[in-house]
């Protein structure tokens, strides 16, 4: 594992990427995974959903990455189409090798979750 070339990329611009992964090489921070959820989009919207405030928590535990999302509603047509893309960015990330997306309803989804400027945008 000391020759794991997948840490050096996940931080660009880091001139400590060797200090900062030594005890972990390998392994994926939240912000990575944030990042790469930032790619899932609802199909409607054109919307990701970190800005639609539907990733409730992000758990990383060594190559196993965890997420509790919801949708806007439960009878939302594009949910599994949503969870299905949040698990296959999150799997790309280089050293993840589990994805549980967990999907929960409480506290239940509201326009306020949104980022703020996205909700401007919405009219919310």
């Amino acid at each position: 594992m000391s020759d794991d070339p997948v840490t050096t990329p996940a931080t660009p611009g880091s001139t400590s990427v060797a200090a900062d992964t030594s005890a972990t090489s390998g392994v994926v921070s939240e912000d990575q995974v944030k990042l790469a959820l930032r790619r899932v989009k609802d199909p409607d919207l054109q919307l990701n959903i970190i800005d639609l405030g539907l990733v409730y928590g992000i758990a990383v535990d060594g190559s196993t990455v965890k997420v509790d999302m919801t949708l806007t509603s439960p009878a939302c047509p594009s949910g599994p189409e949503l969870m299905t893309n949040a698990e296959n960015e999150i799997k790309s990330l280089p050293g993840v090798e589990k994805v549980e997306v967990n999907l929960v309803w409480m506290p239940f989804w509201t326009p306020e979750k949104m980022e703020p400027r996205v909700r401007a945008y919405l009219g919310f």
